[in-house]
């Protein structure tokens, strides 16, 4: 028989006694100390059960993993299974490992895999063993568990698993050998690579080092096992260890034996052209995500976009943003960089291309006190800026919702409920750190790379990836923060009062107004959402009085709350967007009776479902329009609209577009040539242009705005012959 060494990595753990709970969880830490693998815990129905005990193990130690072994799924329901494997293995952080007896184990395991993919849709499952009617999926786990087929059925763990587990001492060599072989021609017979198959040996008494290095070069095992409660044997195989590692490596070199492990051909089989996947670079690949993996379906979309990338990579710091930045270079698929994945445009997925997930660098540190200064890294929510600076009684203007992420908002411009008061996210920074186009890095503020500083603040995603942020936060107490609902029939009567009030209000006020479509015979509403910069009562009454009375009041709503009470952290789970978002934006600097008109005709036409005022001006106006790519300070309003059907939503808002002065590229998904004309006046999209051209020319980062090198005019030529 031709013996086969698969060059999966060696691993050495310890099986523990599951009937004594102390030795356990003795052994489990002593083989953590000792730098073990993992540490087993056999599923026996006369002994403690093997869940709880694992739970009290992952609690003991830190980095060894979790393997439960021999589950018999078949007197345990699969889906229950699932979820407490997948909590375990999130609590754990990704540490479990799964060994099934064979009996049923086929329909467990589809079951398995099945529910572990987080998806909306429930499963339903019609089994001789298991049975399911919409069974809710997830949650997802940290990893992809492996599962191994323990005690016997060698062509069932070729056929479905990611392991064989075997006791070395309980089989004689031939038939040892035999099991190995039905391994592989399971595997084959499936469509599968035997390398995917990990084989798993399990002793009962300590084998010497010859042995171990015969098994994993002749037989193609790689985890070894010992079955004891001897402490003193653990710490003699611990020491075993890196003894086999260093012979079986001197070995592979000479043989030409490629030492990793390979994707399972059902991952494989999911991957999209064009995209290098045995090139992902070492320091990214044990993080990345591509379609075939169960975590997938949490990283594919983002709020509103639904997407399928063919791989999403998440760096944890700047070295790796470097080296996926290289990697994602030599491929011509698109690029999306995402921090918090919140973005209205949606731009921060794609279909088939390469994702860089920035999530990961989420820091916030506090630099210096006396100036309140603070470092926040992109994948950072503004719920937790605002939670981390409330302590010392700060805060940063960000927008209206904690789950948004910091690198997409603070390089674009930051329209929030302190706008008025406090101006832009941008009009708080002081300094970025960048990984350019060629991978290079550098820090840009108003002395270092001053020209890349000034695009970065509301076109920095066209620029680089930026790696973290250094803003001055502001003093900000106990806020107003009001919510009051009103009848909006007569709309363009309300628009125009509202445009009045918000023009004429202190610079402490800072209202928002959402207006609904009428629907199924009720009047069209409005909702008001006001932060008053003030902790007196009668100052917060006196600024919202005017804001309640620009239409019949149905609802009201006012506290007394801290910022991280308004823009608070998101619920913790990924986002399932769907389809294209289709939204309209633009900047106006009054709401005239004739834009209210057009504005009301607008809303009762039926190409939107959400129409959004946002008041800027204020501090926004006192910054100089040259001094950042952000150059419509003019504007008193933000105006931003949903809609479902994108043709029926563009021909509406276009009608309006005379009394546009601008839009705010965050919440515009129009990609006509002429929205960057509206984005960048002439003067500031020349810049743009020239900056961009000097780091990075070959236009890198294009997938959100896209500065192209023709001039203005030509720009105008191009979206003249698409209209």
């Amino acid at each position: 028989m031709t013996t086969t060494d698969h060059g999966h990595p060696l691993r050495f753990g310890v099986a523990v006694p599951p009937d004594d709970p102390a030795t356990a969880v003795a052994l489990a830490r002593l083989a953590d100390e000792l730098g073990l693998d993992l540490v087993v815990v056999p599923d026996d129905p006369d002994a403690l059960d093997a869940w709880t005990l694992l739970s009290w193990i992952a609690g003991a130690t830190g980095e060894i993993h979790l393997v439960a072994d021999g589950l018999e799924l078949v007197r345990r329901p699969a889906a229950v299974a699932a979820r407490a494997a997948a909590s375990l293995d999130l609590l754990s952080g990704g540490r479990l490992e799964l060994g099934l007896a064979p009996d049923g184990a086929d329909e467990a395991i589809e079951i398995l895999r099945a529910l572990w993919v987080a998806e909306p849709a429930p499963l339903t499952y019609a089994g001789t063993h298991q049975r399911l009617a919409g069974a809710q999926r997830g949650p997802a786990p940290a990893h992809d568990v492996p599962i191994l087929i323990s005690a016997g059925a060698p062509d069932l763990a070729g056929r479905v698993a990611d392991g064989w587990s075997t006791d070395i001492d309980g089989l004689d060599p031939a038939t040892r050998r035999r099991g190995l072989a039905a391994v592989d021609a399971a595997a084959r017979a499936a469509g599968r690579d035997p390398r995917e198959i990990r084989r798993v040996a399990t002793f009962t008494s300590p084998a010497g080092a010859d042995r171990l290095e015969a098994l994993a070069r002749e037989e193609g095992f790689a985890t070894f096992v010992l079955a004891s409660a001897d402490a003193d044997a653990v710490r003699e195989f611990a020491a075993l260890a890196p003894v086999v590692r260093g012979r079986v490596a001197v070995a592979r070199a000479a043989a030409g034996v490629r030492t990793g492990s390979i994707r399972s051909a059902a991952v494989r089989a999911r991957r999209r052209p064009g995209i290098d996947y045995d090139a992902i670079p070492a320091s990214l690949a044990g993080t990345a995500i591509e379609p075939g993996d169960v975590r997938y379906a949490g990283v594919r979309s983002n709020y509103l976009r639904g997407g399928s990338p063919g791989l999403v990579l998440r760096p944890r710091d700047t070295a790796e943003v470097v080296d996926a930045l290289g990697y994602a270079r030599r491929h011509d698929v698109p690029l999306g960089v995402r921090s918090g994945g919140h973005g209205v445009s949606g731009r921060s997925t794609n279909d088939g291309g390469i994702v860089i997930d920035l999530g990961a660098l989420n820091g916030i540190e506090v630099l210096d006190p006396a100036t309140r200064r603070v470092r926040i890294g992109p994948g950072a929510r503004w719920g937790e800026v605002a939670q981390a600076l409330h302590p010392h009684g700060w805060a940063i203007s960000s927008g209206d919702y904690g789950g948004v992420g910091v690198g997409g908002l603070a390089t674009a411009g930051g329209i929030g409920y302190l706008a008025r008061e406090h101006g832009l996210t941008i009009d708080h920074l002081r300094a970025v750190e960048v990984v350019l186009a060629d991978g290079s890095v550098v820090r840009a503020d108003d002395h270092h790379h001053p020209d890349l500083f000034w695009g970065v603040r509301g076109a920095g995603s066209a620029l680089g990836i930026v790696t973290s942020f250094e803003f001055t936060a502001d003093e900000v107490g106990p806020l107003g923060y009001a919510q009051l609902t009103l009848d909006a029939s007569d709309t363009s009567g309300m628009l125009r009062a509202y445009g009045s009030v918000v023009e004429a209000a202190p610079r402490d006020t800072t209202a928002f107004l959402i207006l609904g479509p009428p629907r199924r015979g009720r009047p069209a509403t409005a909702t008001i959402l006001a932060v008053v910069d003030s902790d007196d009562p009668a100052t917060i009454v006196d600024r919202l009085q005017p804001l309640a009375g620009i239409g019949p009041l149905l609802a009201q709503q006012v506290v007394l709350t801290p910022y991280a009470g308004i823009v608070s952290p998101p619920e913790p789970g990924p986002h399932h967007g769907q389809g294209e978002p289709a939204t309209r934006s633009a900047l106006v600097e009054h709401i005239t009776p004739a834009f209210a008109r057009a504005a009301e005709d607008f809303l009762h036409s039926g190409a939107t479902y959400f129409l959004q005022f946002r008041s800027v001006g204020g501090a926004v106006a006192d910054v100089a329009p040259e001094a950042t790519a952000y150059a419509h300070r003019s504007a008193n309003f933000s105006a931003v609209a949903f809609g479902f059907n994108r043709r029926r939503l563009d021909a509406a808002w276009d009608e309006m577009a005379e009394h546009f002065r601008g839009l705010y590229w965050s919440f515009e998904t129009d990609r006509r040539p002429e929205r960057l004309l509206d984005a960048y006046p002439p003067a500031t999209l020349r810049r743009l242009r020239e900056v961009k051209a000097r780091y990075d020319p070959d236009g890198v980062f294009r997938d959100n705005v896209v500065l192209p090198v023709a001039d203005e005019g030509e720009l105008a030529a191009a979206s003249s012959s698409a209209g």
